[in-house]
């Protein structure tokens, strides 16, 4: 499936194989995001970047995490999780604290009905990641799949710069 180096009209770029399979895997992401996302929506009443956020702040636990930890999590800009985090306070799902290991930063948090939604949120998306996602693929590659998913999702994140 190696590309070819020698690609030189617009029909050899479209039918090159590894252009075709990026393709794929971005059509696959785009409409499962799309599919799974307006479950979401439509169930709990958070979009599917909130839900991310949710999850990330579960994973985290304790105190919280730094606006600027929670933006590189889900590569966003620092405005962009001012105003991700903005919306989601005002909707009672986290609340900012001091941070008490710098005296101008702020720590977000989940709050009780945070809690509450994405644990809501998680089982719908499960049940929709099964149907939508794994039962699609034959049973005995879904588990390799998901290791290799895995593996590129870490080797595109640590390809990213760092935000600031």
């Amino acid at each position: 499936m190696a590309g070819d180096a020698q690609i030189t009209t617009a029909e050899q770029a479209a039918n090159d194989g590894v252009v075709l399979a990026f393709g794929w895997l971005q059509g696959a992401a785009n409409r499962l995001e799309y599919i799974l996302g307006r479950a979401i929506e439509q169930e709990c009443g958070i979009s599917h970047l909130m839900f991310e956020v949710l999850l990330i702040l579960g994973r985290a636990g304790g105190p919280g995490m730094s606006m600027r930890a929670i933006g590189q999590e889900r590569v966003l800009t620092t405005g962009g999780v001012t105003r991700l985090v903005d919306r989601m306070e005002a909707a009672g799902l986290v609340a900012r604290d001091e941070d008490p290991g710098d005296r101008r930063g702020r720590l977000v948090r989940l709050t009780q009905l945070g809690e509450e939604t994405v644990v809501r949120a998680a089982r719908l998306h499960v049940e929709n990641v099964q149907r939508h996602f794994l039962d699609a693929l034959p049973a005995e590659r879904r588990e390799q799949f998901t290791r290799d998913l895995r593996t590129l999702s870490l080797a595109a994140g640590a390809a990213l710069p760092r935000l600031r």
